[in-house]
């Protein structure tokens, strides 16, 4: 079993900072929002691009998949009683000369392998696909 550990602090009613590691970020806790740091949903949101970005760096060596490039886009849809994620929609766009059936290949190695990404599927509606870049 791996563990993990973030320690986090309020800064002041702006914001916060979260630390892992020797990595430090600034969290966005002002109620009116801001604009230089992510929420804690924004944050959620890229600890599932993330998962994903490290499952692709995970995979491509193994299935030697060669690519230029990745992004992904998220967007996630909160409700407000109780609150909470309710769906999360991805598109993973990579610059690649890969098959289409090797393309999907790299999509079921990333959600089959993400830990993020698994956690969150069980939790809400997680759906997405993965495109090559034009």
């Amino acid at each position: 079993m791996r563990e993990y550990s973030v320690t986090a602090r309020r800064i002041d009613a702006h914001g916060g900072e979260a630390r892992a590691k020797e990595a430090a970020l600034t969290i966005d806790t002002d109620l009116s929002g801001r604009a230089d740091a992510f929420n804690p949903a924004e944050l959620f949101l890229a600890s599932v691009a993330a998962c994903m970005l490290k499952g692709i760096e995970r995979v491509t060596p193994l299935l030697d998949f060669k690519l230029r490039g990745v992004s992904i886009k998220l967007h996630g849809v909160r409700q407000d009683a109780p609150p909470k994620i309710v769906s999360i929609d991805y598109e993973i766009i990579v610059d690649t000369d890969e098959s289409d059936h090797r393309l999907d290949l790299l999509h079921k190695n990333i959600r089959k392998f993400g830990t993020i990404s698994n956690t969150v599927a069980d939790a809400t509606d997680l759906t997405g696909s993965i495109k090559r870049k034009p």
